[in-house]
Formats: structure tokens, C-alpha cells, sequence
């Protein structure tokens, strides 16, 4: 990657977010980012319609893995920058991720999550999510970024239907030196608003507890209902 002036490829996995794909789209474009790939797994709705408008549309087959695997073969970008679909980056986030990659001893890194909300189960997350990400513990929807060539080299993500973002993150920890951004990207509330918050912290739990026991993501996925 040049030193210079690293390019930045955003890949967004979407499947039926027409709620929001358009302002998050809206949001980046602005930001100046050298291209934006919508991997979108057949989404039924007006996602593709209304992402077209802002970014390339990539079509796979359904998988959060999948489809960013599909991304980030279509992508051209010296750093891959992966988002969800109901995030809101910060004004700087593409400045900062090239930024961390004219660093040429780092690998990647991720961003300072933050829970919409305004209350206190929304801080309670934020805190327990900075707090764990400083151990390599992090997620998707916090903003994963790395060079494009060491995503190939790790052979992308699992094509898991969870679990798949937080393995990868653990890859990426040990390849090198990460950056852990303070700039903030703030997570959509709408899981625990639907779902409830305690069933949504139980949920996380025991997705985390008997992955790390072993249990096949396949089988975690019927536990961890999808929210849009």
C-alpha cells in the first residue's frame, strides 16, 4: 500500500435495509471514499434500487460472509472498510482509515462503538464494547478496516451466518499491530428496542459462551433471530 495516499474501499453487506441504506449512503458519499460496493444478498425490497443511486451493487448469494467476501473481490481499494448497514460513521471515518493506513506496520483496526439510545443500557454497551476491543474482542458493526492484501491473505471472511466478523476479527489481531480508532461509530438500537434488552443480553451470551465451546455457528444461528 502507498504512504501517500492509501485508497479506501467501503463494502456494505445488505439484505432488505431500504430503511436505512440510503442515509448511511448519503453519510459516505460525502466523505469522499474512492468507491462504495453494496454486496447484497437478494434483497426483496428497494435496497439495491436505492443503493444504486450511491454506490456499485455486487449481488451474492444471502450471508453477511458471503456477500462481504463478494465486496471485497469486486473492490479495487488499497484498505477495505466493512460497515453495517444501520451504523453512522463519523464525519472523519474514511479520513481515519487512510490515515491508519499510511502507517505501513498497521494491519487494521476498528472504530470507537457507540449505542444509540441516549439511556442507560445504550451506555452500559458502549462501555463493555470499548472496554473489550482493547483484548481484541470486537464485532462488525464496530467498523472492521484492513488492507486489501491482507484480507486475501487471511482468506476473508468465514461463510458462516454468525460469528463470522468476530472470528475474523481474532485473525486479524494477531496479523499485526491494530488501530482502535477514537473516532465514533454509532450502532442502530434497534435489536434491543424489538427484541427486548435482557433478551437481547441473553441471546449475546450464550451465542458467544457456546461458540467459544465449540457449538457450530449453523446451530447458533437459529438462536440469534435477525432484527431490521
Amino acid at each position: 500500500m502507498s504512504p501517500a495516499l492509501p485508497t479506501v474501499s467501503i463494502v456494505i453487506p445488505t439484505l432488505n435495509e431500504e430503511a436505512v441504506i440510503g442515509a448511511l449512503l448519503d453519510r459516505l458519499v460525502v466523505q469522499q471514499p474512492d468507491e462504495i460496493i453494496v454486496a447484497d444478498g437478494d434483497s426483496t425490497d428497494r435496497t439495491a434500487e436505492i443503493a444504486a443511486r450511491r454506490a456499485r451493487v455486487v449481488r451474492s448469494a444471502p450471508g453477511r460472509g458471503i456477500q462481504m467476501n463478494a465486496g471485497a473481490q469486486a473492490a479495487t481499494g488499497d484498505a477495505l472498510f466493512f460497515l453495517h448497514a444501520d451504523v453512522r460513521p463519523g464525519d472523519r471515518a474514511v479520513a481515519e482509515v487512510r490515515r491508519a493506513a499510511r502507517n505501513p506496520r498497521i494491519v487494521g483496526g476498528n472504530f470507537d462503538l457507540r449505542f444509540e439510545g441516549g439511556d442507560i443500557a445504550a451506555s452500559v454497551f458502549t462501555r463493555i464494547n470499548r472496554a473489550r476491543r482493547r483484548f481484541g474482542i470486537f464485532y462488525g458493526d464496530s467498523g472492521i478496516f484492513c488492507r486489501r492484501s491482507l484480507f486475501q491473505t487471511l482468506g476473508g471472511y468465514r461463510p458462516w451466518p454468525v460469528m463470522e466478523d468476530y472470528e475474523f476479527a481474532r485473525r486479524l489481531w494477531k496479523a499485526g499491530p491494530m488501530a482502535l480508532l477514537d473516532e465514533p461509530i454509532w450502532v442502530s438500537a434497534r435489536r434491543w428496542r424489538r427484541q427486548g434488552l435482557f433478551r437481547t443480553l441473553w441471546s449475546w451470551f450464550w451465542v458467544q459462551t457456546l461458540y467459544l465451546a465449540g457449538v457450530s455457528p449453523h446451530r447458533l444461528a437459529r438462536m440469534y433471530r435477525a432484527v431490521r
